[in-house]
């Protein structure tokens, strides 16, 4: 099977951080999967931007580099097709270095669609906008895209909201976050809206509960200096996993146009049952990694990959959420990511109740529930958990069995890296995938109480070993609900 390729209209594409780690591992690879396909035009222009001193043929070599290492399959011609697409400005945001050169390039092509990915910190982001709009940049056509993190908080995400929004329109700016660009994600949708099966049974009435887990073998790395600054909740829940959580619990929308989407999802949002002062400590817990074992091998804890002793900053969280509308009236969503955890894994796990009344005898065994288990990571793809009986002779035996369908197995394509549909929605102007302003507030507004609360905690983050789980507490938050967390995976 050949995946459908929709082409994009001619644009410009500037990338500022042109150099750095995301544009490295992320956007020159997805870019070129794009050009590969046959979805980026020849009229196309793909502007990158950064503080050091390139030339094109300079920079060139770098995007060629990056590309080799995270596409080993790649086409030696038409990667060198590619890299012609490629320009090289260097600017200096500080001094505003640059953006005058950048204005001159752009001049010629005022009626071109014209996106800005701001592949740099957020402090930059004011910044960049404000000598954009100075330089006459901003037209109708303009889009512009900033990265997590929008804030630390609810206060300072509306002064960079502000800030970004005084030189772009609210539909020029894409706020965007990769997970939802993932395959399995969008086709919870399809799960959801496309089939009479599921809808029916969505909800309190026929399921448990629902879990979401986002766990990374890896530790903080060459991250350590930013992480200790935002920690697991500002970094994986204000936005990922709650975001995750919209789309599982959102009523379903009017059309698949961007704002139908985002309406029911902030109504999501907005429906979160407040956890603030004392109830912070029943219902989540926050952890700290310790040195332990990973992938074979022993690794340091936290507080020795960060070099200092006194940091308090969570590399794990666990959380008993709750949705106070009728359809979700009495379901906990139990959240959890963490660093340093068993295995690297993304999922989704929605327990059904039991069945009210067994038919079988004793020996045919014991029912299971059924779990329906979407996987974003490593290996995208569905399972239903279903019972049947054990084939063969002797009597009615009960089994517990997955249907399963990996995406990988069931398409035979190239799963495309979320960046790449993100970064052509940007072109296409579609903002189904992206955050709204009032998304990124109604998310601040539920952190913000627990964060206070945990920062007038005298207990510091609970440890944990690396290569574990987590801390024993995030096991006992699910088992006192008398449920248990799910790690066999698909």
């Amino acid at each position: 099977m050949v995946a459908r390729v929709i082409e994009v209209e001619a644009f410009d594409l500037v990338v500022f951080g042109a150099s750095g780690d995301l544009a490295h591992r992320k956007l020159m690879p997805a870019l070129y999967h794009r050009f590969e396909d046959g979805q980026i035009p020849d009229e196309a222009r793909i502007l990158c931007t950064s503080r050091r001193d390139f030339s094109n043929e300079a920079y060139r070599d770098w995007a060629k580099a990056a590309i080799a290492e995270h596409v080993p399959s790649h086409d030696k011609e038409r990667l060198a097709t590619f890299l012609e697409k490629l320009s090289y400005i260097a600017i200096d945001v500080g001094s505003g270095a640059g953006f005058g050169d950048l204005a001159k390039v752009l001049k010629g092509r005022p009626d071109v669609v014209r996106a800005f990915y701001l592949a740099v910190g957020p402090d930059l982001f004011g910044p960049i906008c404000e000598q954009l709009g100075k330089g006459g940049m901003v037209n109708e056509h303009t889009r512009v895209v900033i990265e997590k993190p929008i804030g630390k908080d609810g206060k300072s995400a509306k002064a960079l909201n502000d800030t970004v929004g005084a030189v772009f329109k609210e539909h020029q700016i894409f706020r965007i976050d990769h997970y939802l660009g993932k395959e399995t994600v969008q086709n919870l949708m399809a799960l959801r809206f496309a089939n009479a099966l599921f809808e029916p049974l969505w909800n309190a009435a026929h399921i448990d509960h629902v879990q979401i887990t986002v766990a990374e073998s890896l530790g903080v790395g060459g991250r350590a200096g930013y992480y200790d600054t935002a920690g697991a909740m500002r970094d994986m829940v204000q936005n990922h996993i709650l975001q995750l959580l919209c789309l599982v619990a959102m009523e379903p929308p009017e059309s698949m146009d961007a704002d139908s989407v985002r309406d029911e999802k902030l109504k999501v949002l907005k429906a979160l049952a407040p956890i603030k002062g004392e109830d912070a400590d029943r219902f989540t817990v926050r952890g700290q990694y310790r040195a332990g074992a990973s992938a074979g091998g022993a690794v340091p804890g936290y507080l020795e990959e960060l070099g200092h002793q006194d940091s308090t900053t969570e590399t794990f969280v666990a959380l008993k959420a709750e949705i106070a509308n009728w359809r979700w009236a009495g379901v906990p969503f139990y959240l959890r990511t963490g660093k340093r955890l068993a295995q690297r894994v993304s999922e989704i796990v929605v327990q059904f109740r039991p069945i009210p009344h067994s038919i079988f005898s004793a020996e045919a065994g014991s029912i299971s529930a059924n779990r329906l288990i979407i996987r974003l990571q490593p290996d995208e793809g569905v399972q239903m958990k279903v019972m049947i009986k054990d084939p063969g002779p002797g009597g009615m035996r009960l089994r517990e069995v997955p249907l399963d369908m990996s995406f990988a197995e069931a398409f035979k394509v190239r799963n495309p890296d979320a960046y790449e549909r993100l970064i052509m929605d940007v072109i296409r102007g579609n903002q189904t995938l992206f955050m709204r302003r009032d998304e990124v507030d109604a998310a601040w507004s539920w952190i913000d109480p627990i964060l206070t609360a945990w920062a007038s905690s005298k207990e510091p983050p609970r440890g944990y070993t690396a290569g574990t789980w987590g801390p024993s507490a995030s096991i006992a938050l699910v088992e006192r609900d008398g449920r248990t967390w799910a790690e066999d995976g698909l």
